[in-house]
C-alpha cells in the first residue's frame, strides 16, 4: 500500500518543527520495513514551498499535502494538527484505512 504518514508539523520554534518531521520519518521508515510505500505531505510540501516563497506557505503546504494524500491506500496517524486531521478526513471519506497505531498495518504480502 501507498501509507500516507501525517501528524503535528507547526510548532513555536523551528527545534520542534524538526523533532515532529523527525516522528513522521521515524515511523516511515517502519512502514517501509513493512513493505509498504509511506509518503509525508511535509517531505513533499516543505522544499517546494521554501523555494518558491508563496504568498500563502500555509495553504500552498496544505495543497500539496491534500493533493498527495488524495493518492494514497491509507494514512497513519501519529498525532493530530489541524493538517493531519484534514489529510485524515479523505481516507474517511473514501472508506479507506486509518491507522492510528503502527502495529496495526499489516505486513505486506
Amino acid at each position: 500500500m501507498l501509507i500516507v504518514v501525517a501528524g503535528p508539523y507547526s510548532a513555536p520554534t523551528a527545534e520542534q518543527r524538526q523533532k515532529n518531521l523527525d516522528a513522521m520519518n521515524a515511523a516511515a521508515a517502519i512502514v517501509l520495513h513493512k513493505g509498504h510505500i509511506p509518503v509525508i505531505g511535509m517531505n513533499a510540501a516543505l522544499p517546494v514551498v521554501e523555494r518558491a516563497k508563496p504568498a500563502e506557505p500555509y495553504q500552498a503546504i496544505m495543497n500539496i499535502s491534500l493533493a498527495l494524500a488524495e493518492k494514497c491506500d491509507a494514512i497513519l496517524m501519529i498525532g493530530e494538527s489541524p493538517g493531519a486531521n484534514m489529510e485524515r478526513e479523505i481516507f474517511r471519506r473514501k472508506g479507506l484505512p486509518v491507522y492510528n497505531d503502527l502495529k496495526d498495518i499489516p505486513d505486506a504480502s
